[in-house]
């Protein structure tokens, strides 16, 4: 045995005698002054026995991370225990953004769970169960005179934190395949993930919640917000929050940080936004409609698609014009979305002195408001047809070869679009 250090070993026991005293303390006053138990009970919590005993026992229990049990009451398979420094590093909060401070859970048998008290107890910062990890000389010392013991009895309490048997998963629990390869049809290009709940993740979550909610410095900024004056602590709110009970009547049987919750699991809200439409405004200040529609994100991500695909010089067949045209015509496509939002707007914005568009482009944004307009507004509609086709050539002519014939194209297709448009408007 290693060098021990005389008073922390009296300081470690004095934290058992103070652990079992208390324990005893709490059982004897349920009992009459002669009841016989009483004996009986004072025998059990005499330190060597009760120790034998929890080392014993911490076999029927296991401190986890991540809990199988709350997935399903029935599920045999296997929880983790994995502190958060041996986790990956994410931007995503998880496990690994606990740090060094995080609260070990414990699943098994609930008449166990006593041993798990025990080794929380804490002596200079360290809990039993770490020093017991590490094989600190002085909490053996503390434990018991005789080495051989005490080193089995260290043994039995590290092993808290280990695994049980075969690591294993259960008809139970939830998985998920996970497409790793690039053939969805092959069984082979996946992996099977065994999802387990992140037990000390969401005992912090629900820590925190509790807090922000309840706590005393919480409330204090409550009312500082509805006096209208200042609080160092910021208020914190979450809407819709739902709670979600595990374990019924008998939350122990889950773990014991569900059983120091009393069952309760906060669930923050997950749910879509609401939609909001940007508001349609006028044109104005711009002098092609094309600035404003090839700054949307989905014709800027088009037109970047069709450029790259004939930078890539693929063959010239029928399969790549009609590549080509699916593209060309969805950029008509949100052109012609553009102008039907443009069209909503009250007619005549297009006659303010800041509307800087050709009288083409005003008339086929603005026909209502164009009533003394000089330009056909079937010509309008062949200026803007051939102002597309200018547009895409901008695209693409950096550092592309493209000239007179695909003007053409583009301008014929955008005009057979506008049209079947208008007569659907019809």
């Amino acid at each position: 045995m290693s060098i021990t250090h005389q008073p922390n070993v009296v300081a470690l026991r004095a934290v058992i005698q103070g652990f079992l005293q208390e324990r005893l303390h709490g059982k004897l006053e349920k009992l009459s002054a002669d009841d016989p138990r009483r004996a009986e009970l004072q025998a059990q919590f005499i330190a060597a026995t009760w120790l034998e005993d929890a080392a014993r026992r911490v076999v029927q229990i296991q401190a986890v991370t991540h809990s199988l049990k709350p997935l399903h009451p029935d599920a045999k398979g296997s929880s983790l225990y994995r502190a958060p420094g041996q986790l990956a590093a994410s931007k995503q909060v998880g496990t690994h953004s606990l740090g060094s401070s995080f609260s070990a859970d414990v699943v098994g048998n609930a008449a166990a769970l006593d041993v798990y008290k025990f080794l929380k107890l804490s002596h200079e910062g360290h809990s039993l169960l770490e020093l017991a990890t590490q094989g600190d000389a002085d909490f053996a010392a503390a434990l018991s005179a005789d080495d051989v013991l005490a080193k089995k009895w260290m043994t039995s309490f590290a092993g808290l934190a280990e695994a049980r048997g075969t690591v294993s998963s259960h008809s139970h629990a939830k998985q998920i395949y996970w497409l790793v390869g690039n053939d969805a049809h092959d069984d082979g290009a996946y992996h099977l993930l065994a999802p387990l709940y992140p037990t000390s993740l969401v005992h912090r979550v629900y820590q925190q919640l509790q807090d922000d909610r309840f706590g005393e410095e919480a409330k204090a900024a409550r009312l500082a917000r509805k006096a209208q004056t200042h609080h160092a602590r910021p208020v914190r709110e979450y809407p819709q929050l739902a709670i979600q009970k595990l374990g019924g009547t008998k939350p122990q049987n889950i773990s014991q940080l569900n059983s120091e919750r009393r069952g309760d699991n906060y669930l923050l809200a997950s749910v879509p936004p609401v939609w909001k439409s940007e508001t349609v405004r006028p044109l104005l200040r711009v002098s092609s409609l094309f600035d404003m529609v090839g700054r949307r994100r989905a014709v800027a991500q088009q037109a970047r698609a069709l450029r790259l695909f004939l930078q890539g010089n693929p063959p010239q067949n029928a399969p790549t014009r009609r590549q080509v045209r699916e593209w060309v015509q969805s950029l008509i496509d949100e052109l012609v979305q553009f102008q039907a939002e443009l069209l909503t707007l009250a007619p005549g914005w297009s006659q303010a002195d800041d509307c800087l568009l050709s009288a083409a482009q005003r008339t086929w944004l603005d026909p209502d408001g164009q009533a003394s307009a000089a330009i056909d507004p079937d010509d309008a509609t062949d200026a803007v047809a051939a102002d597309f086709a200018r547009w895409v050539n901008a695209q693409l002519k950096d550092p592309l070869p493209v000239g007179d014939p695909e003007f053409l194209l583009w301008r014929k297709l955008a005009r057979l679009q506008f049209s079947a448009f208008e007569r659907e408007a019809a």
